[in-house]
């Protein structure tokens, strides 16, 4: 051990020293960064146990100021109810009151439009009348005007057709005439021209050829007896040429009568045109008139067709009408019959409910408001600050039903109130039924007592009925039953009596 001692004592070099020194650095460093490392994570986990507790608390104080904010707005909402309520039972009434007077009205409109439908019905049946008399005039009218237009038609008709075929049985025989006498004249003419032109022809070639044969025989002579020849033949052809003339002005005179005889053919024919056209004129004009006539006969039967319809449909309707009356009017009656015999009915209670009015009803029927004058008026206040001007008026109007109101509310709290009563009875009288057929079951012995729960039924000093920790127990030595039980048999027997 001093060996050790001695060694260790043993003064160190300086690398050997400046080594030490870094490890004993790198060691404090590793330290350090460990303590870091450490101090973090105890600061994360503490900011998130934070986090997590000021989450929860915050849900706490969000859960509690709910529950605060909902017990205010309850108790308001219960103020709004309340208020609410009564101003809608005032605007109940107020209805009420104007839809009987608007029944009221409407019946009394109901006979005065009856009225006024009878009154119309009545004039309605006059004019309908007064209308079929008219159309039964109108139509004895147009038949006898239509009678007179056909037979005037006819008439016409036949004297046009009669002289129509006068008139052509005429012109034909004068075109007949006519075209006969221009075949025969246009014949003979023709027959006197050809046999006077055969004549020339004939005379022309004898002397031709006579005078070919002289010039053939004395070709010599005709020169020195040209003069005497040409003498000679004028004195021979004078009174042939006279003649011819005389032919020629009579064939100028046979043209003419021609021309003439065709332009009066011409104008006969203009003239059969002209009176044809006339008479197509006039057949055509004729049939327009028919195919008026026609179109005025179907107009008017177009006419009395829809008039009749609508005749039909007017007493359709009419018919309609009074079928809708009687059956309104039987549900108005039925109606009446209705609200007479509620009425009566209403009556009726009202005397019976008489009867049994205390003496204190009998003299203040209507009770005096429970509220304060502040809350009363807090009350008016927000009722005429919710409620509009036509409303108001409404209101106003109304205000003597609010002692029949009050009266009609106080005997609606009455009966829920006995209402509930009674299901408070019907409840206990139920429990207490119970307790005596458990108690009955528990004192008498049978099948269906030992398979059910049974305070009696004990084994091994337990007994098969669960007995609450809470409940109090009784001592083994007293012989009185339960405080529960006491108070539940009191109250049976109270009930019982």
């Amino acid at each position: 051990m001093l060996k050790k001692e001695k060694k260790a004592k043993t003064p160190l070099s300086d690398e050997e020293q400046l080594l030490l020194f870094q490890q004993k650095l790198l060691a404090e460093e590793e330290m350090a960064k460990k303590k870091e490392r450490l101090l973090s994570q105890f600061l994360k986990d503490k900011l998130a146990k934070e986090e997590h507790n000021s989450a929860l608390n915050l849900n706490k104080i969000n859960t509690q100021w709910r529950t605060v904010l909902r017990e205010v707005k309850t108790r308001e909402l219960l103020k709004d109810i309340e208020i609410l309520s009564q101003t809608f039972e005032r605007v109940v009434d107020c209805k009420d009151n104007v839809i009987k007077s608007l029944a009221k009205d409407l019946s009394e409109a109901e006979e005065q439009y009856a009225r006024a439908l009878r009154s119309h019905l009545h004039n309605v049946d006059q004019l309908l009348a007064l209308q079929r008399r008219r159309l039964s005039l109108l139509e004895e009218s147009y038949n006898l005007e239509l009678e007179a237009l056909t037979k005037e038609f006819e008439t016409e008709r036949k004297t046009i057709i009669d002289q129509h075929e006068k008139e052509i049985r005429y012109l034909q025989d004068i075109f007949m005439a006519m075209e006969q006498n221009y075949l025969d004249s246009e014949y003979e003419s023709k027959l006197e021209f050809q046999s006077m032109w055969n004549d020339l022809k004939n005379v022309n070639l004898e002397e031709k050829h006579f005078l070919r044969l002289q010039l053939e025989n004395i070709v010599e002579d005709l020169w020195r007896k040209f003069q005497d020849v040409l003498k000679n033949y004028t004195d021979a052809t004078e009174d042939r040429k006279v003649a011819f003339e005389t032919l020629q002005v009579k064939d100028e005179k046979s043209s003419k009568e021609i021309e003439v005889q065709m332009k009066k053919i011409q104008k006969l024919q203009d003239a059969i045109t002209i009176s044809k056209g006339k008479i197509m004129i006039h057949s055509r004009e004729s049939e327009d008139e028919n195919r008026y006539i026609r179109n005025d006969k179907e107009l008017v039967l177009i006419q009395l067709r829809k008039l009749k319809a609508q005749r039909t449909r007017a007493r359709a309707a009419s018919q309609k009408n009074l079928v809708k009356l009687t059956l309104e009017s039987n549900a108005a009656l039925k109606a009446l019959r209705k609200i007479v015999d509620k009425g009566e009915k209403i009556l009726k209670l009202a005397e019976i409910c008489r009867k049994f009015e205390t003496e204190e009803e009998k003299v203040l029927p209507f009770y005096s408001s429970v509220l304060t004058p502040k809350e009363q008026e807090g009350i008016e206040e927000n009722n005429l600050e919710e409620l509009t001007e036509e409303l108001a008026k409404v209101i106003g109007d109304y205000i003597g039903m609010e002692n029949f109101w009050k009266r009609y509310n106080k005997v609606k709290l009455e009966q829920l109130s006995l209402q509930h009563r009674r299901a408070q009875l019907l409840d206990i009288n139920g429990r207490l039924r119970g307790m005596l057929k458990q108690y009955l079951d528990g004192i008498s012995v049978s099948d269906e007592v030992l398979s059910q729960l049974n305070p009696l039924f004990i084994v091994n000093h337990r007994s098969n009925l669960p007995q609450p920790s809470s409940t109090p127990t009784a001592h083994p030595g007293s012989t009185s039953p339960p405080a529960p039980w006491r108070d539940q048999k009191r109250s049976f027997f109270l009930g019982s009596s």
